[in-house]
């Protein structure tokens, strides 16, 4: 409502959708997933040790540039922070690529607030 976005200041620069966060149980099964089948580049990762998990971030670059940055690196970071486009990030915490681990929720459950993350492509 109008009440509602007065109280609120306006956000500076020039806002733009930066990322969406998927949670994955195995980085070894799903970054090649992301890279080799959907053509995504990992431009960026972020090792939390100290809380047990890390982030990866992956995004489908302009087509004809090349990505010469080291993920996890300074560098990566700025970049990461700058593109024009959309990132994907992935969360991986510690121990979810075990057997034993249950799964997270599938996103089709009543209330579980997920529905899809959509790709373009030519042909399927």
């Amino acid at each position: 409502t109008n009440n509602m976005a007065s109280k609120f200041a306006k956000v500076v620069g020039r806002p733009t959708w930066q990322q969406a966060m998927l949670r994955i149980a195995d980085p070894k099964k799903s970054i090649p997933f992301y890279t080799e089948k959907m053509g995504m580049t990992v431009i960026d990762t972020l090792d939390f040790p100290q809380w047990s998990f890390k982030l990866f971030f992956l995004t489908t670059l302009p087509k004809g540039e090349e990505y010469k940055l080291t993920p996890g690196t300074k560098e990566a970071h700025d970049y990461m922070w700058s593109i024009e486009g959309t990132a994907l990030e992935l969360t991986h915490n510690y121990g979810t690529e075990k057997d034993d681990f249950k799964g997270y929720h599938p996103g089709n459950q009543e209330k579980d607030g997920f529905g899809h993350v959509a790709f373009n492509t030519d042909d399927v």
